[in-house]
């Protein structure tokens, strides 16, 4: 069992729930960026999501799309992510995840990325734009090298995806809670909870919830059915509004919604 798999079964057990947090490498700047998630690690992130600035984020809402932009043009490159894993590493020992869409990855070279990946102290990636059927040769590197492979299943997801999706996953299955891009909504879909039952009815990993949770409420609200909460627009705005202080304070908001 994967660490991350294994801090997420053990608050399941325990009664108690898990948050996941993303932020992006690099921004506004890569010291910048160590210092903000070092503080949502400290603060009651149980994993950290190292999200990877791109210039075409298909998935990203608004604010984190102008976040990434930011520190792309600050001079942000893909190599300075495994400097940012390794500076947190140093720091802390929650389980980082980084998310990624596939064509940084592919430019740089999968075997190379996983290498390096694994030496900056990271424990896998999340593949938004990536399935199973066309990720063979991440697959085979993750696997070799005993890395989380995380892939996502949506609302519109057919039976055979969240079971093949699924069934490739190692660490958890990233369940979107709704059709569209990232960002703070007032009300989780109830289509959460579908795909959650989907992923559980259909698969044995664990699952947690991303895209539009922003509260306390709704951290409780998620982890009362799934694994784990993800949650990004939300550190990301509180840092932009207010610094690290801002940050930790939502972290430790968000964080009471554990249980």
């Amino acid at each position: 069992m994967s660490k991350v798999e294994g801090i997420l079964r053990e608050n399941r057990e325990s009664g108690r729930g898990t948050l996941v947090g993303y932020f992006p490498a690099g921004y506004p700047t890569v010291d910048d960026s160590v210092d903000a998630l070092v503080a949502m690690a400290k603060n009651g992130c149980d994993i950290l999501e190292v999200g990877i600035p791109y210039s075409d984020p298909v998935m990203d809402g608004l604010v984190i799309q102008q976040a990434t932009e930011k520190a792309l043009a600050n001079g942000f490159r893909l190599k300075q992510t495994f400097e940012v894993i390794e500076r947190v590493r140093a720091e802390v020992d929650t389980p980082m995840l980084v998310m990624s869409y596939w064509n940084p990855v592919l430019r740089f070279g999968v075997e190379e990325f996983a290498d390096q990946l694994k030496s900056s102290g990271a424990q896998g990636m999340i593949t938004p734009d990536l399935i199973p059927d066309e990720g063979s040769r991440w697959l085979e590197a993750a696997i070799e090298r005993d890395l989380d492979h995380v892939f996502l299943v949506a609302p519109s997801s057919s039976d055979e995806r969240v079971r093949a999706n699924s069934a490739a996953s190692q660490g958890f299955v990233y369940s979107v809670s709704t059709m569209g891009i990232t960002g703070e909504r007032a009300n989780l879909d109830q289509l959460a909870r579908q795909v959650v039952g989907k992923v559980k009815d259909l698969g044995t990993a664990p699952t947690c919830v991303g895209v539009g949770i922003s509260t306390a409420a709704q951290v409780r609200e998620v982890n009362s059915y799934a694994d784990g909460a993800i949650v990004g627009t939300a550190f990301v705005k509180a840092y932009e509004s207010g610094g690290l202080a801002a940050l930790s304070e939502k972290t430790r908001e968000l964080a009471g919604g554990l249980g």
